[in-house]
């Protein structure tokens, strides 16, 4: 009994493996015959496959970038128990206030579901010692930051604990890009000392101890990072004491077995108690807030909004270019329903004439794949360079097998729906009185199919050219606005103020010594000191400072800020910025003891509505003045009122500004703003000759106009309107395409038809308008459906990401017309073919 079920059993296994290997050996030559077939219409083949090429290579590079900056783990120890956290003060505008060292004390102390804390101050040190003299992005950490935010060196050692305290030696640690870079990965450079100098701060030496391992530098792209030491504002006792004093960012890991949802909410239950305590440093109408994310989560938020909606792009490119391939296929398919219907009466199933078909798409998609991913790689590359500007992900992204698998995957979809999309002939076809009509109802179902992917595309692409137009008409807005300085004609150049060996008043001589000299040479008509570059420095988020004036009367809720800027005489006149009333600093201002001010025309028509500012006053009643040395708090007598200069957006709005001269101080930073009648970049050479007479290690960096600034400042957008504008273009190219070869398709099948019409005594120009009205005909309806996809996309995309604009009307109507307009354009060939049909061999036409 064992035996015969043992054969049974077997013999069943034979007959199933070989009817496995009957399959896959059908299979293989339907592939051989699907390449010879091909090969016979090699002008359709390469279309099909330069069409895949572009849709596939375009969602695998994206897949590629999306991949490498959302979903890669960081390099980060157990990255998952890293947490980033914020305080915010939204009542005030600010969603990131940082931390002050009292706070992170009490969080410190307080928090158990933390195993610990590491704290990051944003700096920027004039650098000594390591070639030539250099402004360097840093920063500023405790001993435990490194061990928290689980990074290893490459060379040498990290800062720990033993680097802590107020006697520790200084040491930094260099980034691994600041040391490939800019020192050529030299293994020298440790043991070297560099003397960091903070301006007016003061200046400490420091000695080199490691190199990090390449990481994700956050919170912001620095080139070393220094212990506490190294800063001698960090151990000010302003610093240490000042619980309003905010500058450094934090970041925890999760204790063993605690949660992300534990450990913020008893993060919110310390930060009330906190605020309890000590309720002048957490006024309610400011609202101060405490949060916590994933560490990764906030490192991308910035791109991930651009990315994912690139990504979508991207899709819309795949499902324009598989549309308009279909429409290929069908009319290939109608081209050879004689074949097909042979076949069928031969005794071919359907599901052996679908397997035929699913061959001849794998073998198109397949190539359209290899021929994709080939050029997905520099794609790759051009894209990382573009998403760098939203995350510093992607300055070290590297293509990877993900480009491979995910250009395998959009094959395998492309060729399943390419081989159902066309309608087979059954065996009744077999019937030579039905072969006809069996082939007048594969002509028009094809017909209407081609119609319904003609549609779909035109969809496709006017979403993608509502949103392209989105971000051009914003790039416009935004390179058309009026600043109101004279951008072509003012140079910029950085000069920090350097601390070694002088003292304030010597920093101040160093910088009027500078002016003095610079305005002798050929050329210049006005040269300036100023804190920033309008734009560059301040970005969207400026260090406004609370303030009031005399005689103004607070509102309940008004908390009125300012923007402090530090300028030397001539600043106005050097950008040409007209002074409205009143008059410019002067030598005299300097020996006066009462402090003066020069107020922007804002604060003047807000603070003293209806009346003259000049010789008003304003103070400064900020808290956080106690910290700021040099700031002076006492009533400072207006002498002038100058234009705005919203030196913080690109397009300018009304801005609250309160200008000091920097002979009172302080001097956080050093521009020079230089006004010339020639070529502003003609000057750059011997402005910095002039300052390296005057002190050999003096950095003299980023000389730019402001033109040029704001240029740069534009980039990203100018950066996103290209990368949109491509996509739209390229989509609208492939459904024009789609559009015109439907037309064709119709024209061809309908030859018969025209003909008889002429015979009847039709007009030609009435076939004309005919085609081109189905083009348009087919355009609106893709339009109407492209504006209902789109507009149910946004609204749900909107409720994952809060800031996406919607497109506004000029947009929306700006493409629908392009659309229609280039669907016409594109029914004129098909359509002019209609009208010139010879009727005798129309007639004669089956």
């Amino acid at each position: 009994m064992f035996y015969n079920v043992s054969v049974n059993y077997w013999q069943a296994l034979c007959i199933t493996h070989g009817k496995e290997v009957v399959k896959t050996m059908s299979f293989l030559r339907d592939l051989r015959v699907a390449f010879y077939s091909l090969q016979r219409t090699q002008g359709l083949a390469i279309t099909v496959i330069l069409t895949l090429a572009l849709g596939i290579g375009a969602n695998g590079a994206i897949f590629t970038l999306v991949r490498g900056v959302l979903l890669k783990p960081l390099v980060n120890r157990d990255e998952d128990r890293l947490i980033y956290i914020r305080q915010s003060a939204l009542g005030s505008g600010d969603e990131n206030t940082t931390f002050s060292v009292p706070e992170i004390q009490d969080l410190r102390g307080s928090a158990k579901t933390l195993s610990a804390f590491g704290d990051f101050s944003t700096t920027e040190f004039t650098m000594i010692g390591l070639g030539e003299p250099r402004v360097v992005q840093a920063g500023v950490v405790s001993g435990t930051f490194f061990d928290v935010m689980g990074l290893h060196p490459v060379l040498g050692r990290l800062i720990g604990p033993q680097d802590d305290g107020p006697k520790a030696p200084g040491v930094v640690v260099l980034t691994y890009r600041f040391w490939a870079t800019t020192l050529g990965k030299d293994p020298s450079v440790l043991g070297k000392t560099v003397r960091l100098d903070s301006g007016l701060m003061g200046d400490r030496s420091a000695t080199v101890i490691g190199v990090l391992e390449p990481s994700i530098p956050y919170p912001q792209d620095t080139e070393l990072i220094a212990n506490i030491v190294t800063s001698p504002h960090h151990l000010s006792a302003t610093m240490v004491t000042g619980r309003v004093h905010r500058m450094t960012e934090l970041f925890g890991r999760l204790a063993p077995g605690a949660t992300l949802d534990q450990a913020r909410a008893e993060l919110h239950s310390v930060y009330g108690a906190m605020s309890k305590a000590h309720p002048e440093a957490y006024p309610p109408k400011a609202q101060y807030q405490i949060s916590a994310k994933p560490l990764r989560d906030q490192i991308t938020s910035g791109a991930r909004t651009v990315l994912l909606v690139l990504l979508a792009a991207s899709a819309l490119v795949f499902i324009i270019a598989c549309s308009n391939v279909a429409n290929l296929i069908l009319t290939r398919t109608v081209r050879r329903e004689g074949e097909l219907a042979t076949r069928a009466a031969l005794g071919a199933s359907t599901g052996a004439l679908r397997r035929m078909l699913l061959a001849e798409s794998l073998l198109l998609c397949g190539a359209g794949a290899a021929v994709g991913v080939w050029s997905a790689q520099p794609l790759v590359a051009i894209l990382a360079r573009y998403a760098s500007r939203f995350s510093v992900r992607a300055l070290d992204l590297t293509v990877d097998s993900s480009l491979l698998w995910v250009g395998a995957a959009l094959a395998v979809v492309a060729a399943v729906i390419l081989a159902l999309v066309p309608r087979l002939p059954s065996a009744d076809t077999s019937n030579g009185h039905r072969l006809s009509s069996g082939t007048a109802r594969m002509t028009g179902s094809t017909s209407r199919r081609q119609r319904i992917f003609a549609v779909t595309q035109i969809a496709a692409s006017f979403v993608l050219l509502a949103g392209a137009s989105t971000v051009i008409t914003t790039l416009i807005a935004l390179q058309t606005a009026q600043t109101g300085l004279d951008m072509r004609h003012v140079l910029t150049i950085n000069v920090p103020p350097m601390s070694h060996g002088k003292t304030p008043q010597q920093v101040v001589d160093f910088y009027k010594e500078t002016i003095r000299r610079v305005d002798t040479l050929p050329g210049v008509t006005k040269t300036a000191f100023g804190l920033a570059v309008p734009w560059r420095d301040l970005g969207s988020s400026g260090f406004a400072l609370q303030f009031s004036a005399d005689g103004h009367v607070h509102a309940p809720n008004e908390d009125p800020r300012a923007q402090l800027r530090v300028i030397s005489g001539g600043f106005f006149a050097a950008l040409g910025v007209p002074i409205l009333s009143g008059r410019d600093f002067n030598d005299l201002d300097t020996q006066s003891k009462e402090p003066v001010a020069i107020v922007s025309e804002t604060l003047a028509k807000r603070m003293f509505p209806n009346q003259d500012a000049i010789g008003r006053h304003v103070y400064w009643t900020d808290p956080v003045m106690q910290f700021a040395p040099g700031i002076n708090a006492a009533p400072h007598r207006i002498i002038g009122v100058t234009a705005d200069i919203d030196d913080e957006h690109i397009v300018p709005g009304p801005i609250v500004t309160i200008y000091s001269t920097f002979e009172k101080g302080p001097i956080f930073g050093g521009r020079l703003f230089i006004h010339t009648n020639a070529d502003p970049y003609s000057l750059v050479t011997p402005v910095t000759r002039i300052i390296r007479q005057m002190s050999a290690e003096q950095p003299v960096e980023h000389a730019a106009t402001l033109e040029d600034v704001r240029a740069e400042v534009l980039a990203p957008d100018r950066l996103n309107s290209l990368v949109f504008g491509v996509f739209a273009a390229v989509a609208l190219a492939i459904a024009l395409v789609g559009v015109a070869g439907v037309l064709a398709f119709s024209v061809s099948a309908r030859t018969r038809e025209f003909g008889i019409r002429l015979a009847l005594g039709s007009q030609p120009r009435n076939l004309l308008k005919d085609v081109i009205a189905q083009g348009a005909i087919m355009a609106g309806a893709g339009v109407l459906a492209g504006a209902a996809f789109g507009f149910v996309l946004a609204r749900l995309a909107r409720s994952y990401f809060p800031d996406l604009r919607m497109p506004g009307a000029l947009p929306v109507i700006l493409s629908a017309f392009v659309l229609l307009a280039a669907a016409i354009v594109a029914s004129w060939l098909p359509a002019a073919r209609a009208a010139r049909i010879d009727v005798i061999q129309a007639l004669r036409s089956e």
